[in-house]
């Protein structure tokens, strides 16, 4: 019995196929008649790479035993008729736990070693070094293996107070949320740091990520965790206790790691089977479940529409037995439509939008490359015409006239390369505002005003320091960007009307996404500086952390701005060497024309015939192209995430 999420992930997966189909054909058309430059070949690459590695990632949030893996379980892996994540009584997952699939890396599991934390590695470099990690081989032909695998993920150790301070996982000025001392004073902390899952399931085959973290003291000792993971997820499913509402631990959890607006969150009160009174009127049970939402809701200052109550086990157990009725009353199936038509089709809309611009660019740049051509054969068919009835003597004229516009034509290369010495120059200074080196030094100044100060107090105006001058040199950028594009804009005016180029300049890429980025990072990192967190801030190795975490994510911000305006400057060049080479081939044709004439004059009828032709065939490849164009823009458009697709019929087989 599929979920609805499963099936609407077909449909992206099959539509992402076929947009992929209709655009690698249309890249092959336009690059066999070489109207495929350098950036547009850059653009359909990079289209075709996202359509192929797209991922929906959702993230599970909840302290312990709130009965977040069951919920997983219940959505994502019933198919595989038994539990994948464990899911027992007490505590069962320790550290935070990704499961995905690449085909290119071996099917196993991957387990970082908690002590990781004290080299003051960060977890986004670690991912690409195996020495690091311990693996453990997993069977695809057998998913009993998966679970006997993952049950390494619970697997704990006993260390010192001294060594689970150094770890995160102890703060004397914080007893309440520090685990409890043994008799020989060890206290248990988690065994691993991060774990990996890369296995060949359906839904992980089809573009799914889940993240399942475990409870406050993990989630607040890795800054990778809430700086990192959780925000680069689509949506994050909090998952509380229906029998215990929201905690004081629960409260902490969503207020210092979840509060940001930019994350879509849903809210789960699980376990709603607990409720169960036989005392009570099941009228009275659905009360008080009704209730234990809207005070989740209240006091989380969330819609009520986004808090779900359920029982994740009677879900599981009904999916196994693939039973529509138990299902209904488990209550999961309104989480699942509410994710699919709240969550998917903001996703689509992302995919659609990109594909739709990259196919439109292909489509205008071929139709004005292919609409330069036939203008030179126009312009070649007319000088032939009128060739009809001319002497020898006039010919040879007109072969003359032919070599002198060549070589007043060659006049433009001295005017091209000094637009494209200026047009370096500028884009060199524009680049060096968005660098990874100007990043650092911005960073480092940061931490080094933080130092200055005792227990970092500084912090919290070092940090806005920062943002405020990086949001300056995006502004900067900006401003460059408009003035590179003013003069290029100029320039093309200019050879356009000198030398009859068809140059024409798209719209500069806007840095306001890139600074509504910065704005969500400064909203995620600024807590960070408050007084709740300043002793995380103090702990050893904590610092050097969020400084690597706060770095790359910047870097990831900076680096894609940087990318957008190089690859638009790239396209503007790009179509001055694309003209040129079709000028240069135009003056050739015209004269080859000419000499064959000249030599025979009975060829003047078959070299019409011959230009007549070929502005025949291009024609019909701009229809062919056209053609292809739609229907990739078809395919592109065609995409609906429906939340109300049926099941599969029932059945009470086993699965």
């Amino acid at each position: 019995m599929s979920s609805s999420i499963a099936r609407s992930l077909d449909v992206l997966a099959a539509w992402r196929a076929d947009l992929d189909r209709h655009v690698a054909q249309l890249g092959r058309a336009l690059a066999e008649q070489e109207l495929l430059d350098d950036a547009d070949a850059t653009l359909l690459a990079a289209l075709r790479e996202r359509l192929a590695s797209d991922k929906l990632v959702l993230a599970f949030v909840a302290e312990f035993s709130r009965g977040k893996s069951e919920l997983i379980n219940a959505i994502f892996f019933a198919e595989a008729g038994r539990r994948v994540l464990p899911a027992t009584p007490g505590r069962t997952t320790m550290s935070p736990v990704e499961l995905a699939y690449d085909p290119a890396q071996p099917v196993r599991l991957s387990l970082l070693p908690i002590e990781t934390r004290l080299r003051g590695l960060a977890l986004a470099d670690l991912r690409t070094r195996d020495e690091h990690w311990h693996h453990v081989p997993l069977d695809p032909h057998d998913p009993q293996t998966l679970s006997q695998a993952l049950a390494a993920v619970t697997r704990t150790q006993r260390v010192s107070v001294e060594q689970a301070a150094a770890l995160g996982f102890w703060n004397e000025a914080q007893p309440e949320d520090n685990p409890p001392q043994d008799r020989d004073g060890s206290v248990e902390v988690p065994a691993w740091r991060h774990a990996l899952i890369n296995y060949p399931h359906p839904m992980l085959e089809r573009g799914l990520v889940v993240i399942d973290t475990p409870g406050l003291n993990a989630i607040g000792a890795e800054p990778e965790l809430t700086l990192g993971l959780l925000p680069s997820a689509h949506a994050v499913v909090f998952v509380l206790g229906a029998d215990t509402g929201v905690t004081k631990s629960d409260l902490a959890i969503w207020r210092d790691h979840l509060g940001p607006a930019g994350l879509e969150r849903f809210v789960v009160l699980n376990k709603i089977d607990t409720l169960a009174d036989p005392l009570a009127s099941r009228a009275e049970v659905l009360a008080q479940i009704e209730q234990q939402r809207r005070d989740a809701a209240a006091q989380l200052q969330v819609p009520l529409k986004r808090v779900f109550a359920l029982s994740a086990r009677d879900a599981l157990a009904a999916r196994v037995e693939r039973d529509h009725e138990a299902l209904a009353v488990s209550r999961l199936p309104p989480l699942e439509a509410a994710l699919v038509s709240e969550l998917l089709p903001r996703r689509r809309d992302l995919l659609v939008g990109g594909a739709v611009g990259v196919v439109e660019q292909l489509r205008r740049t071929a139709g004005s490359r292919l609409a330069d051509r036939r203008r030179q054969l126009a312009e070649q068919l007319l000088e032939l015409r009128g060739l009809r009835g001319k002497s020898g003597a006039k010919l040879r004229m007109m072969v003359e006239r032919v070599d002198a516009d060549i070589a007043d034509f060659e006049r433009c290369t001295a005017r091209l390369a000094a637009l494209r010495a200026v047009q370096a120059k500028l884009l060199r200074a524009l680049l060096a505002l968005l660098s990874s080196d100007a990043l650092r030094a911005e960073v480092a100044a940061m931490q080094a005003a933080m130092q200055s100060r005792p227990f970092n107090l500084g912090g919290r105006a070092a940090f806005d320091t920062l943002t405020a001058r990086l949001r300056a040199a995006l502004g900067r950028a900006g401003v460059q960007s408009e003035e590179l594009r003013q003069m290029l804009e100029g320039s093309f005016r200019q050879l356009n009307t000198d030398f009859g180029f068809a140059f024409a300049l798209a719209p500069v890429p806007s840095l306001a996404p890139f600074e509504a980025e910065l704005d969500l990072i400064e909203q995620s990192y600024r807590r960070y500086f408050g007084l709740g967190q300043a002793w995380r801030m103090a702990a050893p190795g904590f610092a050097e952390q969020f400084r690597r975490m706060l770095l790359s994510k910047l870097r990831v911000v900076f680096e894609n701005a940087a990318g957008e305006i190089e690859l638009w400057s790239k396209a503007a060049s790009s179509q001055v060497e694309v003209q040129l080479r079709e000028r240069r081939r135009g003056f050739t044709r015209r004269r080859d024309a000419l000499a064959r004439v000249q030599d025979a004059t009975g060829d003047l009828e078959a070299r019409i015939a011959e230009v007549q032709a070929q502005d025949e065939h291009l024609a019909a490849l701009q229809q062919r192209l056209a053609a292809l164009a739609e229907d990739a823009l078809a395919s592109a458009r065609s995409l609906t995430v429906d939340a109300t697709t049926p099941e599969l019929p029932l059945r009470r087989d086993a699965a």
